[in-house]
Formats: C-alpha cells, sequence, structure tokens
C-alpha cells in the first residue's frame, strides 16, 4: 500500500498525474510556440506585418495561460484520477502532434 500524503491522495497515484499532466501541457505549449511563430518574417522584424504580429501576440497569451495553468497543481483525488483516465490518452496524443508540427 502507498504512503499518503497531508490530503489523503496516494503518492504513486499523485506523482503519475503529475507527470501525465506535465507532458500533456507542455506538448500544448510546444504546439502553441510553434503556431504563434511569424511565417514570413523573422522574430524581430513582426511589428512589420500585422497579421504575424497578432499571431505572435495570441501565441504568447495561449503560453503565459498554459503556463499558469502548469503551476495550479490539482486538489481532489478525483482531479487527480481524472488527469491520468485522460492524461493516458491526450498526453502520448499531444505529445506526438508537438513533435510532428516541429519537424
Amino acid at each position: 500500500m502507498d504512503a499518503d500524503n497531508q490530503n489523503g491522495i496516494p503518492i504513486s497515484l499523485e506523482i503519475l498525474a503529475l507527470f501525465l499532466r506535465l507532458i500533456f501541457i507542455g506538448a500544448l505549449v510546444a504546439i502553441a510556440v510553434r503556431v504563434s511563430l511569424p511565417q514570413s518574417e523573422t522574430l524581430w522584424s513582426v511589428h512589420e506585418t500585422p497579421g504575424d504580429l497578432v499571431r505572435l501576440a495570441l501565441g504568447f497569451t495561449v503560453c503565459l495561460w498554459v503556463a499558469i495553468r502548469l503551476f495550479t497543481i490539482p486538489k481532489t483525488v478525483g482531479a487527480y484520477k481524472r488527469w491520468i483516465n485522460l492524461g493516458l490518452v491526450i498526453a502520448p496524443v499531444a505529445l506526438a502532434l508537438a513533435v510532428i508540427m516541429w519537424r
């Protein structure tokens, strides 16, 4: 039997859920960065094309929101179980999509 932390959540459940969550959110950040890169300019001349500037601003906003979510830890046993159930499916898919997009 696993040792429980102060919230009654088994340590193995907490570690697995947080690992799957980290992989998924990290892949989301990688995808957002890749999509928000300027298409016709370099990063330093992005202000010359309004579309690229908007794309970069939206990408930065999404990355910031996802990074904030990364540091918001689940608080209930149900949230950890949900991350395990969903994470086993969506983390590998998001990771594969991020790898494909960066090629």
